[in-house]
């Protein structure tokens, strides 16, 4: 399939407020968050939901939300049945891979829309029991946490993402002081476009409150 068109258009983009580990959004599934943000760009590119091609979107921790989480957040936007849902998860890159997904989509003429993106509900992410369908006999039971052990650890080495970008930055010869003041540099530029950012926002209505800003 070759390539049909040689740069594609970002329509609109939302996305909901991001709220801090347990606070007002704990309550509300990452699928029901992502449909408010798909409604959301949908209203504000003005495309009818029915000329959507594919639905793609990044997920990290999908354990507990149900078969093709892509898809129920395509259906809770109002977007058709009909309408193929791909669900990714690349880890931290998750969201940018559906971006890209849906950018070769568009470039091929397969589609004429797709709508793509990430969601995640770390504070609803579940502890999982592994081996507990063949029942336990004796002993101690440990627990694991399904965002630190299927979204944070190292699958090969079983170190945190912290520890192993710590053995990268050693490897390459970062200064930790550069390290920190790249990051300081990185708050201050998010805080002096905090006003400009607001209006990617879509309030969320949590059944409790309606919550329209960044915890």
């Amino acid at each position: 399939m070759g390539i049909h068109h040689e740069s594609t258009v970002i329509l609109a983009a939302a996305r909901t407020p991001i709220g801090r580990f347990g606070g007002s959004l704990a309550d509300v599934p990452a699928t029901a968050l992502a449909g408010a943000a798909i409604r959301a760009a949908l209203e504000r590119s003005g495309v009818d939901p029915a000329r959507i091609g594919q639905v793609i979107l990044g997920h990290v921790l999908p354990a507990g939300c149900g078969q093709n989480p892509a898809r129920q957040a395509a259906v809770a936007a109002g977007i058709p049945m009909h309408v193929p849902s791909l669900s990714v998860n690349k880890v931290c890159l998750s969201g940018m891979t559906a971006v890209g997904l849906a950018d070769a989509l568009l470039r091929t003429g397969a589609c004429e829309f797709v709508v793509a993106g990430g969601m995640e509900s770390m504070t609803r992410a579940p502890h999982l029991l592994p081996g507990s369908r063949r029942g336990f006999k004796y002993g101690d039971v440990t627990m694991l946490d399904h965002t630190a052990f299927d979204g944070l650890t190292d699958a090969y080495d079983g170190v945190s993402m912290g520890e192993s970008t710590e053995r990268h930055a050693q490897r390459l010869g970062l200064p930790r002081a550069d390290q920190d003041a790249f990051a300081l540099a990185s708050q201050q530029k998010a805080a002096k476009g905090a006003d400009a950012r607001a209006a990617e926002i879509t309030p969320v209505d949590t059944g409790k409150a309606i919550v329209d800003a960044d915890e």
